[in-house]
């Protein structure tokens, strides 16, 4: 059984970068870093491109390798190669999660979401965590489904988007 992010979870940042991630989370982190034992520090990648607005992505080092293989494997000369090359490799960085549970986020990510410190809100959507800023979330995505949800039936169950 693979492991995924799921949940959600509010944390701070501070004006240093620092930031704690979810237990939970770091044993996906762990699960996903082949080279991790007990006793390493899991690693991850944070993805900052200016396709993803106002947030990050996280994933563990088995999922952006295996983006990175299917962007490797495009035509070269390919434009699309070239331009997911530019977005997801060129604007991503590996980190490394310390013995404490915490990463430091650099200052250029931070300044994308708008923050130097305060609350950070994280939520699991399966293979990779997003990273915002905590009222930015609310104001976007949080506002926007439950506007969405306003509008479905009394009786709607999410789990019907499934299909059969």
């Amino acid at each position: 059984m693979v492991l995924s992010f799921t949940g959600e979870h509010t944390q701070k940042v501070d004006s240093k970068g620092r930031m704690s991630i979810p237990a939970d989370f770091r044993r996906v982190l762990e699960a996903g870093d082949p080279e991790w034992t007990q006793g390493l520090n899991p690693r991850l990648y944070l993805l900052y491109g200016d396709h993803l607005k106002e947030t990050l992505h996280v994933y563990t080092m088995d999922g952006f390798a295996e983006i990175a293989d299917q962007i490797n494997a495009m035509p070269k000369g390919d434009p699309g190669k070239m331009r997911l090359s530019r977005l997801i490799l060129g604007q991503s960085i590996r980190l490394e999660v310390d013995k404490d549970g915490r990463t430091v986020m650099p200052i250029r990510q931070r300044q994308k979401l708008g923050l130097t410190d305060g609350e950070l809100y994280f939520s699991g959507v399966g293979d990779h965590f997003e990273i915002w800023k905590a009222e930015t979330y609310e104001e976007t995505v949080g506002q926007s489904m439950a506007d969405w949800l306003a509008e479905q039936p009394d009786d709607f169950d999410p789990l019907s988007l499934l299909g059969t």
